[in-house]
């Protein structure tokens, strides 16, 4: 994004990307043998986000509703009537009175430490780890009081042929104007004084300009010195380094699975649920893989899972074969389905640990305590020459989404060109 409107405005850019491809944790498998326009990172347009659908727009790419129900299944039951988080007038009351920020999970054991609040308690800390892929210990009240009370837009989009058009788009536009990228680019050291840089590879390759735009994860600026992925600076930037480590990063696996056809929507499911799930949008449930959804509105045979916070994180190094396996077993819990039924009835699976890749080490920032404070210095440039950009920087309603990126990337362009316009 940052990279287009420098190059439309006429300024020499070159992007080196680590990877063999644009996109990032925008990833659609959309030229596969199996999967079809599915998506292994971003997925949906979270309401009617001005920007991301302005350049839909601009670009003609179509965009539908993701319309579904939405389901649970509860003490062995499946039901569709409220009832996910309880005790919510009551949290939300309290919330409002803080006066002081503190972690939401201080919150809760100080104002709900009686065990009649249990579920509460165990509701807030799941929806926190699923939502929000954050630390309890670590994610702000402030923040959560914030989202929890600005969600006003239930609607939901789906892009045709998946976020890779707009990012295929965006290239598309950024080559036009003059741009270049640079693919399996790994940088690995910045050389920089004030007015010039020099980006050197991992090959070796050095690239020089008189001003950078980090764009990279948090999660991979936050990674340890001689990590595979990680930045090191000559000379430190020691204010940056240390605004950027007390910033949340999630941790999360996502788990692709096709199947010969969706048994969801079947009689013996019927049967169970005591209704039908054809129009099943989302199935939150207890199981050790919590969150699944479909990709209706269309009835496709694939189920996607998703697993957030802590509980990625402890299986961050976990082969993806046994993932897949507590996969099968979680939908054999809820659908009492024997796990081997459904390995049979399985066409294709794919399991994104975004946290164990090294050039993302996670899934989208939050906000701690300290991330407001943070944002501000990182949002100024050292010395005018080493600027940031990324959804991490975004503070507003969609925070964590494609738009809080393409909304940082599109201010930090700007930023650059009217320093050196």
């Amino acid at each position: 994004m940052a990279a287009r409107i420098l190059a439309n405005a006429g300024k020499k850019v070159t992007v080196l990307e680590a990877r063999d491809r644009c996109g990032g944790r925008i990833y659609t498998l959309n030229h596969d043998p199996l999967f079809e326009d599915v998506e292994l990172g971003a997925e949906f347009v979270h309401g009617d986000l001005p920007l991301t659908l302005k350049l839909l727009n601009e670009a003609g790419i179509p965009y539908y509703a993701a319309a579904g129900e939405m389901w649970q299944y509860k003490n062995g039951r499946f039901g569709n009537e409220g009832g996910f988080m309880p005790d919510w007038f009551l949290l939300m009351a309290r919330l409002e009175k803080l006066e002081h920020d503190i972690s939401i999970e201080e919150f809760l054991q100080t104002e709900f430490a009686a065990d009649e609040y249990y579920d509460l308690k165990k509701a807030v800390r799941r929806f926190v780890h699923g939502y929000d892929t954050a630390e309890t210990q670590r994610v702000s009240a402030f923040a959560l009081r914030k989202e929890w009370t600005s969600e006003d837009d239930d609607s939901q989009y789906r892009i045709k042929g998946g976020y890779g058009a707009l990012i295929g788009r965006l290239e598309d536009d950024f080559k036009k104007a003059g741009g270049v990228i640079h693919f399996n680019s790994a940088v690995k050291d910045i050389y920089w004084q004030p007015g010039n840089v020099k980006a050197i590879t991992d090959d070796g390759t050095v690239h020089e300009a008189a001003q950078i735009l980090i764009a990279m994860p948090l999660g991979v600026l936050q990674a340890a010195e001689g990590a595979k992925g990680a930045i090191a600076f000559h000379p430190p930037i020691p204010e940056y380094k240390d605004a950027i480590k007390l910033m949340g990063f999630g941790a999360i696996i996502k788990i692709l699975l096709e199947f010969a056809e969706p048994f969801w929507g079947d009689e013996l499911t019927e049967a169970l649920a005591g209704r039908s799930l054809k129009n099943m949008g989302f199935l939150l449930s207890g199981e050790e893989i919590p969150t699944w959804w479909t990709q209706a509105p269309k009835h496709s045979p694939v189920l996607t899972g998703w697993l957030g916070g802590p509980p990625a994180m402890e299986k961050k190094d976990m082969p993806a074969e046994e993932i897949l396996r507590r996969s099968l077993q979680a939908l054999s819990n809820i659908f009492k389905r024997d796990p081997e039924e459904l390995r049979d009835k399985l066409v294709a699976h794919y399991i994104i640990n975004w946290t164990s890749e090294p050039f993302t080490r996670g899934s989208y920032a939050y906000d701690t305590m300290e991330a407001p404070a943070s944002r501000e210095v990182l949002k100024a440039p050292a010395n005018n020459t080493i600027f940031f950009a990324g959804e991490y920087l975004y503070d507003g309603p969609a925070m964590g989404t494609v738009e809080a990126a393409l909304t940082s990337g599109e201010d930090a362009a700007k930023r650059m060109i009217d320093l050196i316009s």
